[in-house]
């Protein structure tokens, strides 16, 4: 490993530490409040769990606030998001207060604070392997592609922008992509993509 290459990682890790532990003061109270209210307007269940690829594709456990309550079908199946996602669910994402867990995801070294947001495993295997280099770096809770659009972009677009990021990843952008996220929460644009509650499921391409 190059020299410039390991320092650039020592300083990426405590941009990643320093900035958690900061956030988390303020993070905290905020948490417990939230999760307070998740607790009282959805009932037990305050985390939501899942398995997402961290670096090189390795299974990391993701923490974040529930959203959604667990309605199903008659069949069993969990009813679409849209009928699942709930008022508080809608606000507790627009404001980006269900990511805030995540900080410990970050400070255990799981993830970094800016990087490509992490995605579900199952999407692995349907990259293309120009796709599959945005796992070639830590995932992080916001990104190039969430300050140019967010879930308004389509899963193509989203994933040029994490492979722009791994190729010209350095502290300054690290830096600009954090501030340019503060706007980004405060003016909550982005949130889900047209004409679905969240984000439509990756199926790779055609």
């Amino acid at each position: 490993m190059a020299q410039g290459t390991r320092r650039g990682r020592w300083t990426k890790r405590a941009f990643d530490v320093t900035i958690g532990a900061v956030a988390l003061v303020p993070a905290v109270p905020v948490l417990a409040i939230s999760a307070l209210a998740v607790r009282l307007r959805m009932g037990s269940g305050i985390w939501f769990l899942h398995q997402r690829a961290g670096l090189n594709g390795r299974a990391i456990t993701v923490v974040k606030l529930r959203t959604m309550v667990n309605d199903r079908d008659l069949s069993g199946r969990l009813e679409p998001d849209e009928l699942r996602l709930t008022a508080l669910g809608r606000f507790l994402r627009s404001t980006s207060l269900d990511e805030l867990p995540q900080l410990f995801n970050v400070l255990r070294g799981e993830m970094s604070i800016v990087g490509p947001r992490p995605l579900p495993l199952a999407y692995v295997e349907r990259y293309t392997i120009a796709q599959r280099r945005r796992l070639d770096v830590k995932p992080g809770i916001t990104g190039w592609a969430q300050v140019n659009g967010r879930n308004r972009l389509s899963w193509p677009e989203k994933f040029e922008l994490d492979v722009w990021y791994v190729d010209n990843e350095s502290f300054r952008l690290d830096v600009t992509i954090l501030a340019l996220t503060v706007r980004s929460v405060f003016a909550r644009r982005g949130v889900s993509a047209e004409g679905h509650a969240t984000m439509p499921e990756f199926m790779g391409e055609s």
